[in-house]
């Protein structure tokens, strides 16, 4: 078994990194997105005041004004260290009007302003922090998109193709057996990914120095089980299918939505209920949280486990449905 296993394993490698044209790919376009991004958008990024609110539905005009959004808040220390980071510029407790701002921010500095010229009364406190530049919050989005492309359609398109040249028809008449086959695809593509995405994230790294508090180790371990969630997820949507076309719409499908709802791009903080809650059910939602909440807030792995379990049920869940749904022949044959 072990040796059927890791000639499946071994071939499937062999013919990724063989093909220099799809290896390239993978190495540069995730590298020319960070480069461009560095110089896009060298400042924050943010077009408009953010400012954090640790109360609900307060009446002052000072909270209701155009051009201004505002986050609410019920954890203080949270909120403080989004401060520290630049990712609030003004921090302000109505109860006790008080505000915090961080004495480094310039958005800050005309924010505080702002609200001394609505809310005379309200007493100051200055914070310090080093700022999270853009690029340093959308690296993990940029990453997390070129690992859920290569995850979905490595997998995805290879199997679709194997079924579709009869490859598969002839590997059923082997010893060797579906779980093993699945496996191996499954273990290939992960190295695959895990080898492209730290070669990239080093690369990027030693160019532009990111922000990085918690420990890669534990980032490793997010990176895995979240490319093994899209990799099943994959495997899933080629379970049956024996035509590249209606695969290649099915893996569109997922991907798409998951590009925009899962914060490739920018925050869900503050967006519906109802969007945030629909990005809970995609995996790559919980991988860049959980990627970001490392990095950013300096998070263990105690303060992610939601999103280590929500991304091992999805592993397990895709992998034991696309075991069961697989055929060597497709069209239920």
């Amino acid at each position: 078994m072990l040796a059927r296993f890791w000639a499946v394993f071994k071939a499937r490698n062999l013919e990724f990194f063989r093909d220099r044209s799809s290896l390239g790919w993978n190495l540069a376009f995730p590298i020319l997105l960070v480069v461009g991004f560095a110089f896009i958008f060298s400042g924050d990024g943010r077009a408009a005041y953010k400012i954090g609110v640790m109360q609900e539905g307060t009446d002052n005009s000072f909270f209701h004004l155009k051009h201004v959004e505002y986050v609410h808040y019920q954890d203080l220390i949270l909120a403080q260290n989004k401060l520290k980071q630049h990712q609030l510029d003004l921090l302000v407790e109505p109860t006790s009007q008080t505000y915090w701002v961080n004495r480094s921010s310039p958005q800050g500095y005309f924010a505080a302003e702002l609200l001394t010229g609505k809310l005379p009364n309200y007493q100051r406190q200055e914070l310090d922090g080093r700022e999270i530049r853009y690029l340093d919050w959308v690296l993990p989005g940029i990453l997390g998109m070129n690992m859920m492309f290569s995850s979905l359609f490595g997998v995805g398109y290879v199997i679709v193709r194997y079924r579709k040249s009869s490859v598969l028809k002839r590997l059923k008449a082997t010893p060797l057996r579906a779980v093993e086959f699945l496996g191996a695809q499954i273990l290939s593509r992960l190295f695959i990914v895990l080898s492209i995405t730290s070669f990239v994230f080093i690369a990027c790294n030693s160019l532009f120095d990111f922000y990085m508090l918690g420990s890669y180790l534990d980032l490793l371990l997010v990176t895995a089980l979240g490319a093994a969630s899209i990799i099943a997820m994959g495997l899933l949507m080629a379970s049956r299918s024996q035509s590249e076309e209606l695969t290649g719409g099915l893996l569109n499908l997922i991907s798409w939505p998951m590009m925009l709802l899962s914060g490739v791009w920018f925050s869900l903080e503050g967006a519906p209920q109802a969007i945030v809650q629909v990005a809970q059910l995609l995996p790559l939602t919980h991988l860049l949280e959980a990627a970001r909440a490392i990095m950013n807030d300096g998070a263990g792995l105690a303060d992610i486990q939601y999103h280590l379990w929500a991304l091992l049920g999805m592993t397990l869940g895709f992998m034991g449905l696309g075991a069961l749904l697989f055929r060597w022949h497709g069209d239920g044959r």
